[in-house]
């Protein structure tokens, strides 16, 4: 066991709940999708809405969410969210054998773990900081985010085993276990947050913080440049993402168990990424390994749409990989430079407005993904889509990160001339 997990108790507990908690998400991923397709025998536009009302409520209620979570204790908000997960994923199984699931049904589910995971995601972006001193963040990053993509590996090869072996409804039970292990995982951590000095509770006070998130976002070129890249990034991974089932299973011609498994292997770049992270960011720089992360590795993305039966469905492991690598190393990347570049009474804040921006896209790239998809067929639409993934990072390029060898370190404090003096650090 690494340094700080020896070392760190309560660090080890959220890390185990988390992973638990990614390894559940990975076979919500897989497990959803195949129940919409070989159990209620949705259309290929149906999967896609499926797919985005997980996504929707980061619409929704992302942004008062992040102003709640910088008024409150941010572990009593995550330990709310995630009972909630763990019963409604529960009740899917128990539905189903009742006789009394639908589509209408698995999308309201839909909507209602993506309601709280919105919760669970900007408590625990804003809790983490707190958990951990400065010199140990980048290390619990890297941690976290490389056991998440091996969670997600053995998540989706478990839902594919459990879809073939038992069906897909019931690997849901697998992801409401999961949510049992991260509350008795939460429940033991010892740290306690201060309580936040009390705030104006009213709506004109709700509209204003939510304001200067916004505001956070849009007036500072680092935190603008990441959160655009991030909206138009995984607008063009969900619409991908959401046709992957339809694509693998009704295209390519694979059984429903085996989706489960090459998914998971395609995963193991998230694995890849979070090892090389650090490594290629010391070597680099953190602004140059961005854009290496993010544009050069997902080129691969374009392998995924000539994927085969047989040998050829390597192709759709090989783009895949590269994509995850790419992904998982630039939100360590991007998680650690937040951390320490905003204020902490205003983390929930940018992590909520980036949030509503960048996952406010991936509801809408599941629709387009779908609408695309039934529109002008499915591989076309993975050429489309998959096209999207590198083209993305052109805004990375075109930025202060194309300009500097590393991201910087601390925010410069308004003022006249403060985002031409946020927009300068290591010269190239």
């Amino acid at each position: 066991m690494s340094g700080l997990l020896r070392r760190h108790r309560d660090f080890r507990l959220l890390w185990c709940g988390e992973t638990a908690g990614k390894f559940g998400a990975a076979v919500t991923g897989v497990a959803m999708p195949l129940v919409a397709v070989a159990t209620l025998h949705a259309s290929t536009f149906a999967v896609g809405l499926l797919s985005a009302c997980g996504w929707l409520p980061w619409l929704l209620i992302g942004l008062p969410v992040g102003v709640w979570v910088d008024r409150v204790r941010r572990r009593p908000l995550m330990l709310a969210a995630a009972a909630v997960s763990l019963l409604l994923f529960a009740a899917v199984p128990v539905l189903a054998r009742a006789g009394g699931l639908n589509l209408g049904l698995l999308i309201a589910v839909a909507l209602l773990t993506g309601a709280a995971a919105v919760v669970f995601q900007t408590a625990y972006s804003a809790y983490l900081p707190t958990l951990l001193a400065p010199a140990d963040r980048a290390e619990g990053n890297a941690k976290l985010h490389g056991s998440a993509s091996a969670a997600q590996i053995v998540g989706q090869g478990a839902a594919g085993l459990l879809a073939q072996l038992a069906g897909a409804v019931n690997g849901l039970f697998a992801n409401a276990a999961t949510f049992l292990v991260a509350l008795l995982c939460l429940l033991g951590i010892r740290h306690r947050e201060p309580r936040p000095a009390t705030r104006d509770g009213a709506p004109r006070a709700l509209r204003r913080e939510v304001a200067e998130g916004l505001r956070l976002v849009a007036g500072d070129v680092w935190f603008r440049t990441m959160t655009l890249f991030g909206a138009a990034s995984n607008l063009a991974l969900m619409g991908y993402q959401s046709l992957a089932a339809v694509f693998l299973v009704r295209e390519v011609g694979l059984p429903a168990g085996a989706v489960g498994g090459l998914l998971a292997l395609a995963s193991t770049g998230g694995i890849a990424g979070a090892f090389a992270v650090r490594r290629t960011a010391g070597r680099l720089g953190t602004a140059r390994a961005v854009l290496f992360f993010e544009l050069g590795v997902p080129c691969l993305a374009l392998l995924i749409p000539l994927t085969t039966s047989g040998a050829g469905a390597l192709l759709y492991v090989a783009g895949s990989f590269g994509v995850s690598a790419g992904v998982v190393a630039g939100n360590i990347l991007k998680v650690s430079f937040q951390q320490d570049y905003c204020p902490p009474p205003l983390l929930g804040r940018l992590v909520a407005s980036s949030a509503f921006l960048n996952y406010g896209t991936l509801p809408l790239g599941a629709l387009l993904g779908g609408a695309l998809g039934a529109a002008l067929g499915v591989r076309t639409a993975m050429w489309i889509m998959t096209a999207g993934v590198p083209l993305a990072a052109l805004i990375l390029l075109f930025s202060p990160v194309r300009t500097v060898r590393e991201l910087p370190a601390r925010r410069a404090e308004p003022g006249p001339g403060a985002e031409r003096d946020q927009a300068v650090g290591d010269p190239v």
